[in-house]
């Protein structure tokens, strides 16, 4: 299934908030810098859904804040 994500790079908080049922919001703590909040977005999404790293791949919107993420293996 693809979600989109809109990220929060550098909160206080680490989260991921649920906007509609293929929408979410999702902050971390990590920069945008070096690929490091999309690790993090990929290991906050992972948790979020309980299913494998492996399982989460990003589609589109590699250095943007808005991203579309492919989800494999959760049950709708």
């Amino acid at each position: 299934m693809l979600i989109k994500i809109k990220v929060f790079p550098e909160s206080k908080n680490e989260e991921v908030v649920a906007k509609t049922a293929d929408s979410f919001e999702v902050r971390i703590k990590e920069k945008a810098e070096r690929g490091l909040a999309n690790k993090a977005v990929i290991t906050a999404l992972a948790a979020y859904f309980n299913i494998p790293e492996a399982n989460v791949r990003l589609v589109k919107g590699f250095t943007q804040r808005n991203k579309i993420f492919d989800i494999r293996g959760v049950q709708t």
